[in-house]
């Protein structure tokens, strides 16, 4: 077999492969095999045809399909590891020439990961928000505490705000009551915003036994977006109390025994919270900034393929578990259609240029990962997926998706290389030293929203699209 690459543009190229036909007949002894136990023969056995007389009944043709179809993609692959070329994704193969007997010729154009130059990204300077938390968030944070505490009371009077109204619900849609359109017993807060719009109004004021109706848009259900006619009566109004701030309400709230120990807790977790908010900061502009240095290509049909992905599962996942379309959802966002393209085509040009240049680095840098290291963000992504690890663990395995997890930690190590090399100062001038470990969890995170690339190397070991074998199968 002979080989030849030719650079189309960065991001393709295109194999000319030239194969003499004795190298076929291994994939032609097959294709006589699979025909002999795909038809019948008057006076011979079944798998005992002799090969011409295949080749009388049902053509030399046949039998060559076949076994182009069985050998092309071994020939492709061995192409490819000549050339010694980093696809991505599947080839458009076309098959040039074929001549019974001498030769087999055909091009496959593929998507190649462009060469990368890692920029000098030692003055990468970047400014993040201070860690600063206030009395007042401290006592924002008590009383968040509070409120969970508080404890409801019926009372005998009218409705008012922060009240828990215990009442039954009845929608009509031109004159009709739905059929799911009844609801009784239901606890609602008054001004929480949990339930229908116009609720609060029609409440607040009421006595228990009271009722009244207002219109609203409805939510959910069979007629989800139509303005229906709603009536609430209520049966019972409830007043919150909420439990006195003193050293009593720490130990029934807390594992401390006084108000001031449940404070300081309190800022100490709030200052973890931003330490990691602003670790998270530091990442993401390193980040930009280091994008902003590279050279990063991007092959156009990888980039047209991750902008779908990103459609598809915020439209089929994301938007339908929330009761979504995307016609409601850019509603609520206050965006038009062609600024949600615009938007999603960034984000992905974005997750390309990461992956290749973070994975350019780890190759760089060469840096490893270890199973203790892949143990750990197994763990967090199990976490933040709501599954247990074993099942995450057994889910990754059973999907081939183990690869795509140690190289979301490769690249959070390579990030991690940038950011400690990086100068990061807060707002107010003050040096900021990023923990090794909160560095290390931010930076594998950021690696986690990876694009088609992550998948599309598997395509160097396998040959062929459905296009390609529509391709073959014409020849």
């Amino acid at each position: 077999m002979k080989s030849a690459v030719e650079t189309l543009n960065p991001t393709r190229v295109r194999l000319t492969v030239e194969v003499p036909f004795e190298e076929l007949k291994d994939s032609l002894d097959a294709a006589y095999k699979k025909i002999n136990q795909q038809v019948t023969v008057k006076g011979f056995r079944k798998g005992k045809i002799p090969a011409r007389i295949i080749d009388q009944r049902f053509g030399r043709g046949a039998v060559l399909e076949e076994a182009v179809n069985d050998a092309l993609p071994k020939f492709y692959t061995e192409a490819v590891n000549e050339g010694e070329i980093n696809v991505l994704g599947q080839p458009d193969v076309d098959i040039t020439e074929l001549k019974d007997g001498e030769l087999l010729a055909f091009t496959a154009e593929v998507d190649v990961r462009p060469v990368i130059e890692i920029p000098d990204y030692s003055g990468i300077a970047v400014t993040v928000d201070p860690i600063e938390v206030s009395d007042e968030d401290i006592e924002k944070s008590v009383e968040q505490l509070r409120d969970r505490f508080a404890s409801t009371n019926p009372v005998e009077r009218a409705a008012a705000d922060g009240d828990v109204v215990t009442i039954d619900l009845e929608a009509k849609v031109d004159g009709e009551v739905l059929p799911d359109g009844v609801a009784e017993g239901v606890q609602y807060t008054i001004g929480s915003g949990d339930l229908l719009d116009g609720i609060d109004e029609a409440v607040t004021g009421l006595e228990a036994g009271g009722e009244a109706t207002f219109t609203s848009e409805l939510k959910g259900g069979a007629a989800e977006g139509k303005e229906a006619e709603v009536t609430v009566k209520v049966s019972q109004v409830a007043a919150r109390e909420l439990p006195e701030l003193d050293d009593e309400f720490a130990q029934l709230a807390s594992e401390f025994d006084t108000l001031d120990e449940l404070k300081a807790d309190s800022r100490k977790r709030l200052e973890s919270s931003k330490q990691y908010e602003q670790a998270t900061q530091a990442q993401e502009r390193v980040l930009d900034a280091l994008l902003e240095l590279a050279e990063v290509p991007i092959p156009e049909k990888l980039l047209a393929e991750e902008i779908n992905t990103r459609k598809h599962n915020l439209e089929h996942h994301q938007l339908g578990q929330m009761g979504l379309d995307l016609a409601k959802y850019l509603e609520i966002q206050g965006k038009t259609e062609e600024e949600f393209d615009a938007e999603t085509k960034q984000q992905a040009e974005k997750g390309i240029k990461t992956q290749f240049i973070l994975d350019e680095l780890v190759n760089k840098e060469k840096l490893n990962v270890n199973q203790e290291e892949l143990t750990e963000h197994l763990m967090r992504r199990a976490q933040s997926s709501g599954m247990s690890p074993d099942q995450f663990a057994q889910a990754v395995v059973e999907g081939g998706q183990v690869p795509m997890l140690v190289g979301e930690v490769a690249r959070g190590k390579a990030l991690a290389v940038v950011v400690e090399a990086a100068t990061v100062t807060d707002t107010n001038g003050k040096p900021v030293e990023l923990d090794d470990e909160d560095e290390s969890d931010e930076t594998a995170e950021a690696s986690e929203d990876a694009p088609a690339a992550e998948s599309a190397d598997a395509g160097k070991a396998e040959a062929t699209t459905d296009e390609a074998k529509d391709e073959k199968a014409g020849a």
